[in-house]
Parts: structure tokens; sequence; C-alpha cells
């Protein structure tokens, strides 16, 4: 591994754990790299995913305060995010390379959309405000809609966070930085069966995985304490930029 290519995988893991700290997306910044660099596209999706992983871990450190009085939410969703994760990497494993390789596109457009949409999504399922006792089919809600964004999140993941991030808005969490908190918690959960599946089927090139995983954890902690100072929306434009690129890219590669 020469020394520019490895200095850009580091650079990319960073700003991938800052962005997934602060907005979620990171994928649209180590995944093309991984591609340019000459990975297979299942192989960089899974090895994209097991490198971000521990930025999550640093994420969700930044945001420990942010944390307190949310342990009911953790737990429910937590564990809907475990199943949903596990339900999507195994569609990836079995999914084979050539069919992966064309889907890829249009799951970066989607991503892409996702946020475009991120503000109007919000804004559209912050349905309620969050209660002590919430009735049980408001939780039902709640529950099924991340078990979609895990099941998606497992799959791919490219801007999955913006999903998490609506499921904290029908629970009705108007703090951005109590609901990143909890959205890094929950990625966690989702990339934990993940990581572990495609690391058992061969598909994570490790040596890559672990140079990139000590600079997501950094870049997630750094994004966390960033995240009340930084402006989300410079960073909201840059990833919309990189995501048409990248669709683009990939569509005149495949259809070239």
């Amino acid at each position: 591994m020469s020394l520019p290519n490895m200095l850009m995988m580091i650079a990319a893991a960073f700003v991938a754990g800052v962005i997934n700290s602060i907005a979620g997306g990171g994928t649209l910044v180590t995944f093309p790299v991984l591609i340019w660099l000459g990975l297979d596209p299942k192989v960089a999706n899974a090895t994209s995913t097991v490198a971000l992983w521990p930025g999550l871990f640093g994420g969700v450190f930044g945001y420990r305060r942010e944390l307190e009085n949310s342990s009911t939410i953790l737990l429910r969703l937590g564990i809907t995010s475990v199943i949903g994760g596990a339900i999507g990497a195994w569609l990836l494993i079995w999914t084979p390379s050539l069919t992966f390789a064309r889907l890829v596109p249009f799951l970066i457009l989607f991503a892409t959309i996702l946020f475009m949409a991120q503000g109007s999504i919000n804004r559209r399922l912050r349905l309620q405000p969050i209660v002590a006792e919430p009735k049980v089919t408001w939780w039902l809600g709640a529950i099924v809609f991340q078990f979609f964004s895990a099941m998606y999140g497992g799959y791919f993941g490219a801007g999955n966070g913006i999903l998490m991030l609506a499921a904290m808005g029908i629970l009705g969490l108007h703090d951005i930085n109590r609901a990143n908190g909890i959205k890094n918690f929950l990625g966690i959960c989702i990339n934990s069966i993940a990581v572990v599946s495609f690391g058992l089927s061969h598909l994570v090139v490790w040596p890559v995985a672990l140079v990139m995983a000590g600079a997501a954890l950094i870049g997630g902690y750094f994004g966390a304490q960033m995240a009340v100072r930084i402006k989300q929306s410079y960073v909201r434009r840059a990833i919309v930029v990189i995501g048409f690129v990248i669709t683009f890219v990939m569509l005149w590669r495949l259809w070239g």
C-alpha cells in the first residue's frame, strides 16, 4: 500500500467519521475512495462498513451527556436495529457482486436524495412530542420505521443516518444533539452484526479497514464535539454534490 493511498484512506475515514457523527452519510466519502483504489464494489461496501463502525463509538461518547434518560429508546430501537441490520447484511452477502455493482449508483442516488430532503422529512415526521408513557401504536410505528431503516443500513447504509434521524423525529426528539447521539448508538447496533457477518464471509480487506478505523474513531469524537459549532448546512451541501458526482461517474462506468 503506497503512502499517498494510505493518507487518502485515513483522510476519507476521518472525514466520514465526522460526517456520520454530525449528520450521517460518511459512506458517501469512503465508498468511492475504496472503489477508486480498485476494490470490488461489494468488498468496498463491507470494508467501509467495518472501517466506519468504530467512529460511531466516538460519536456516542461525544454525545454521552445528551443520552441521559434515553434508556428505553436505546433498548427498544437497539434490539430492532440489530435484527434489521442482520437481515440487511444477509441480503448483501447473498447478492452477486455484479448485481450489487449495478445497484450501487441507484443506492447512492437514493441516499443523496435523502440528504436533500432531510429538513422536509424531519418536519413531516415530527408528529408529536415524546411523552413519558407513549401509546403502544406510537411505539409500533417507530419500531417498524427503524426496522426498515436498519435493514437498509445493514445492506448498504449510505444516507441511513437521515432515516434514523427521521425515526427520532417520530419520537418527537427536537434536540438534534440528543437525536444524533441515539442515531450513533443505533448505528452501532445495526452494523455490529454486519461487521461480524462480513468478516466471516471474507468480504473485508482487514489491513485497509483497520487503518481507516482509527481515523474514523477520532473523526467521530471530533464531529460530536464540533456539532454545536459547525454549520451543518455546509457538510450536507458537500455530501449532496459528492453524491451526484459519484452517481454520474458510476453510471457512466456501468453503461459506458
